[in-house]
Parts: structure tokens; sequence; C-alpha cells
């Protein structure tokens, strides 16, 4: 009973983790999205990359604690994380910016 008790409050923490997760990733896009280029890492600036730098780290650090927990309970990853990585990086010159990109991420997000 002590293990379905342990899995039953990690279970709980994840599904608030989750919620925390898609919070900050959602203020994160509105700031893109209002002109503040970095949170995709498009253009490779620097000045850029160390202001959004600390939202990266909280946003990695809970993606990591997210799948720790679906893992111990036996789910898949956590794929908003794994999918917001994979947006970010180098892209070709004929992509979209990152504000039209984070309009279309908070359009999905809403939906």
């Amino acid at each position: 009973m002590a293990k379905a008790d342990r899995l039953e409050r990690l279970d709980t923490r994840r599904i608030d983790m989750e919620a925390d997760y898609r919070a900050a990733l959602i203020e994160a896009l509105k700031v893109t999205a209002a002109g503040k280029w970095g949170l995709f890492a498009h253009n490779g600036d620097r000045i850029a990359a160390k202001a959004v730098g600390p939202v990266i780290d909280h946003l990695a650090e809970l993606g990591h604690a997210i799948d720790a927990a679906r893992e111990t309970l036996g789910m898949e990853p956590f794929a908003l994380h794994h999918e917001f990585l994979a947006a970010r990086g180098p892209v070709s010159p004929q992509a979209v910016g990152e504000p039209k990109q984070a309009q279309a991420w908070l359009a999905r997000l809403a939906g």
C-alpha cells in the first residue's frame, strides 16, 4: 500500500510540474511573440541567449524532473518539453522569425 501511495503522490506532483512547465513556457512565448528574440535560439545572438538563459534553464530543469517522474510511473517522456527542445536552434533563412513561431505555439497551446 505504501508504494501505491508514493506513486499516487508522484503522479500528483508530475501533474503539478507539467502545469508549471506549461505556464512558464506560455509566459516565455508571450514575451517572444511581443518581439524579444532568443527563446528559440534561431539567430545565435549571444546577448539574447544570455538574457533568455534563466528561462531555458528553468524549463530544462522542470522538463528533466517531469521526465524522471514519468519514467518512474512507466509513462512516455513529456512530449511538450521535447517538442520545444526540437524547435530550438538554427533554422534556414526562409524560416519564420521567433515572434511568429511563438505566436503559432501560443495558438497551438490555446487549442
